[in-house]
């Protein structure tokens, strides 16, 4: 075979060692790449000084060199500072999908190669087929396309993902034959530069409460709350309103935000008409082949990570976004995330949510509702 020199981004943890494990023993030059993202805080939130520990130790047993680099500058001015700027306009941004793009598969990739090495590698679960396209993983419960599809093709085309035909429980299995000292170790869950802690304890820590009242639909005063921050479209937890007179004794959602008024909207039911919708207008689209399809497209598309595939229509709108139309609704459409887009296997890219419903026939709307008046079936 034709042996390579790859770096391989190590966490600590077990995806990414396996992945090293495996290039290892398919003869290539392996290397391995610790990234700090985030500084460490002085709560002892953020593990880094372990995780580069675990992907030390790893590197020791494989006999393979180790480099640190910390992108955490890189990190606060491309991912984070917009992760602030969502929350303050309203939306609920994805800074692991902005993470991907511009860390994990940009500085990371441009720091190999002037490390000399002309491939990368992680332990993410997707696959590529040489020529820079995105495919699923074997694990459908485990792929992360959804996460990568903002990754320019020329990055991809520079990286391998050796977990992508493989299953968890394999990779736990491979990481125990190897006598990985990371075989068992728990999965990280939830944002790097949050970690373990609640995550309104760590956004009030940067943005400022403004709390505000909580209505209905109807402009009916139910509560208030602590801030618009601290909540997302379909959210249940945190509302704390009580005893409604006059209402069922029914949960909470969370069905819109009103920044203008600072004004949260909720309603009863967890498939309240509010929160359902089939429309909704996306900007800044990014198509992994670097040219859109052809326009309109009958595709699939996921509005968030792990959800099944919902058949759509996608077509452009002015201004170079896109008009998707869903064939069937869909709960708490969330403006700031990204709605990923898949022929079959192959991810073809993705775009934020801009507007939902009603709101997405405005190019700037004032108010990120879920609900709206779907179009009739």
């Amino acid at each position: 075979m034709n042996r390579q020199r790859i770096i391989v981004g190590l966490s600590g943890g077990v995806d990414s060692s396996v992945a090293a494990l495996r290039l290892l023993e398919a003869g290539h030059a392996v290397e391995g790449l610790f990234m700090q993202n985030w500084a460490e805080d002085e709560e002892g939130y953020c593990q880094a000084a372990e995780d580069f520990q675990d992907a030390r130790a790893v590197c020791e047993l494989l006999g393979i060199p180790l480099h640190r680099v910390d992108f955490s500058r890189e990190y606060r001015e491309r991912v984070f500072a917009a992760f602030l700027d969502g929350y303050r306009q309203g939306v609920t941004p994805n800074p692991d999908v902005l993470c991907n793009r511009e860390i994990k598969f940009g500085s990371f990739l441009a720091h190999a190669r002037r490390l000399g090495a002309g491939l990368i590698a992680t332990g993410h679960y997707a696959r590529t087929d040489g020529s820079g396209r995105l495919l699923r993983a074997a694990d459908a419960g485990k792929d992360q396309t959804y996460f990568l599809h903002a990754v320019d093709r020329d990055a991809l085309r520079a990286t391998r993902f050796p977990l992508g035909d493989l299953r968890k429980r394999e990779v736990r299995a491979i990481a125990k034959a190897g006598g990985l000292p990371n075989h068992d170790r728990k999965d990280s869950t939830g944002i790097c530069f949050i970690g373990e802690r609640p995550f309104a304890e760590f956004l009030g820590r940067h943005l400022p409460d403004c709390p505000g009242d909580i209505e209905d639909p109807e402009g009916r005063l139910l509560g208030r709350h602590a801030g618009l921050s601290r909540y997302t479209l379909g959210q249940r937890q945190g509302l704390q309103i009580g005893g409604v007179a006059g209402r069922p004794d029914a949960p909470w959602y969370v069905a819109g935000k009103d920044p203008q008024r600072n004004v949260l909207v909720a309603v009863q039911g967890h498939d309240h008409p509010a929160l359902l919708e089939r429309r909704l207008l996306a900007a800044h689209p990014h198509w992994i082949a670097g040219t859109p399809p052809g326009l309109p497209l009958d595709c699939t598309a996921r509005t968030r990570h792990r959800q099944p595939d919902q058949p759509c229509r996608v077509a452009p709108a002015p201004g170079g976004g896109l008009a998707v139309v869903f064939d069937r609704p869909q709960r708490a459409l969330t403006p700031g995330q990204f709605i990923v887009f898949y022929a079959g296997a192959v991810c073809l890219g993705g775009a934020t949510i801009a507007a939902v419903g009603d709101a997405a026939d405005t190019a700037n709307p004032p108010v990120a509702v879920a609900g709206g008046t779907s179009l009739s079936a």
